[in-house]
């Protein structure tokens, strides 16, 4: 039975995990290991400390549908609505730009709920924690070491995760990659930014009239939603929930800054945007240094 390893928890990592499973006609033993403590990757969606169904999806807000994908990946959107993985996203977020053929889905459980999905369906041996730091060819086998434990052998390894990790990795890895392709890879490029998620308690109220508000005229904000209300849920004994995105020049200014210096720096000029907003029972902020290839 060959050994397979992927290393990245994210979307790439689990459909890649799920679609081997499904698409490859010899046994396989999968294994899934991740640097993060959960999976999602940039797909990840936090709980309050208080209350672990008041949730608040910190990277990806929704999925958008282009009519080029519909065609191609129409499979995989069924499969996921049919399982209620996804849903229609029929709130209303201020300044989204739709483009003809375009449809927008949420996920009700956080969208870090696709992942889980795929890795399910993979049946993978999934590990967190674990840190690839080299990758040796050892006897026709390949020989991963992470940051704790031992090494393991595997006979196919699968990385996802961002360009930069991978030309990090030492071991004869960096011999197997051709001049060509080490430019190719350097030249790829990420934005990054910052994202801040607030709970409240049950029954706190935030009385604005959108779901989702995109920010054109703040140096440090760029997008702002109340998640639970993006995703069509109202429960009286589970508080709202509230994610802040930065606009990339902030995250690129304050990427070596402390979160808590960060934090506090997007907590004022939230108020000039929402004033009146009433104090989160927690915060969660999260530096995407890889947030979106650009």
């Amino acid at each position: 039975m060959a050994r397979v390893l992927i290393v990245g928890a994210g979307l790439t990592g689990s459909l890649c995990a799920a679609l081997l499973r499904r698409e490859t006609a010899r046994p396989l033993h999968l294994t899934v290991w991740d640097k993060a403590g959960d999976s999602g990757g940039r797909m990840i969606t936090a709980s309050s400390p208080h209350n672990s169904q008041c949730t608040v999806d910190l990277g990806a807000q929704y999925i958008t549908c282009t009519s080029h994908h519909a065609k191609k990946h129409q499979s995989f959107y069924d499969e996921l609505l049919a399982h209620g993985v996804l849903k229609p996203l029929t709130s209303p977020i201020e300044g989204m730009v739709m483009k003809d053929g375009e449809c927008n889905f949420v996920a009700p459980q956080g969208v870090s709920s696709i992942i889980k999905h795929y890795l399910k369906e993979s049946g993978a041996d999934i590990c967190f924690r674990q840190c690839v730091t080299q990758i040796n060819l050892r006897n026709d086998k390949w020989e991963v070491s992470k940051e704790t434990g031992s090494p393991e052998q595997f006979d196919i390894v699968v990385l996802t995760m961002p360009v930069p990790q991978i030309l990090q990795l030492q071991g004869d890895i960096t011999n197997l990659i051709s001049e060509r392709q080490r430019q190719q890879l350097e030249s790829v490029s990420y934005s990054s930014r910052y994202a801040l998620g607030l709970f409240y308690e049950a029954g706190t109220k935030i009385d604005v009239p959108w779901a989702g508000q995109y920010i054109n005229s703040n140096p440090c904000i760029r997008f702002i939603s109340i998640d639970n209300k993006k995703r069509n849920i109202e429960s009286s004994e589970i508080g709202p929930s509230l994610v802040v995105h930065t606009t990339v020049p902030f995250g690129v200014t304050h990427l070596e800054h402390s979160t808590e210096d960060v934090q506090e720096l997007i907590f004022q000029q939230l108020e000039d945007i929402l004033p009146g907003l009433p104090p989160p029972v927690a915060t969660k902020c999260q530096k995407w240094r890889h947030s979106q290839k650009q």
